[in-house]
């Protein structure tokens, strides 16, 4: 959340010629709704549904770059799925940077709370083992332009 995956994976996809996709934006397109709407009806166990079996379709198309919403590392099914059938990139950002990043953006359910940082630090808490677990690649996101980190992971790849 806040740590650039849809700008990155955006500006990745075009300079290796291939298509970007994004889990958040498919599981819309799906559903016709937004993601708070699925988290206000469906709750968040709801929403990981709908996201484990939109992971499961896309991760079976080839040439694309493929941004997923931050929790979705949260199911075994998918991290497999991520592990076995890409290259992950796990962008790491601080809570405090996806705070200044995400602070005026209502369409995070999430971190629509009283205490949104606490809220980030926590999630960071639980899910970047996952996001180690998972990934082939770490690259820092931190107080860097969206430029510099598509230059590095090309360099990468």
């Amino acid at each position: 959340m806040g740590t650039g995956k849809t700008t990155i994976g955006k500006q990745l996809a075009t300079q290796l010629g291939l298509t970007f996709a994004d889990s958040d934006q498919e599981i819309q397109d799906r559903t016709g709704v937004d993601i708070n709407t699925i988290f206000e009806y469906e709750g968040e166990d709801g929403f990981r549904d709908r996201e484990e079996n939109v992971i499961e379709d896309m991760t079976q198309t080839d040439r694309q770059v493929l941004a997923t919403g931050g929790g979705a590392v949260l199911r075994p099914k998918n991290r497999q799925n991520l592990s076995a059938r890409g290259i992950v990139v796990y962008l790491q950002c601080s809570p405090e940077q996806q705070y200044e990043r995400t602070c005026r953006d209502r369409n995070r359910p999430l971190i629509n709370t009283e205490e949104p940082l606490k809220k980030l630090r926590d999630l960071m808490t639980e899910r970047e083992p996952l996001y180690i677990e998972t990934a082939d690649h770490i690259i820092s996101t931190e107080d860097r332009s969206a430029n510099l980190v598509t230059r590095e992971i090309l360099d990468l790849l």
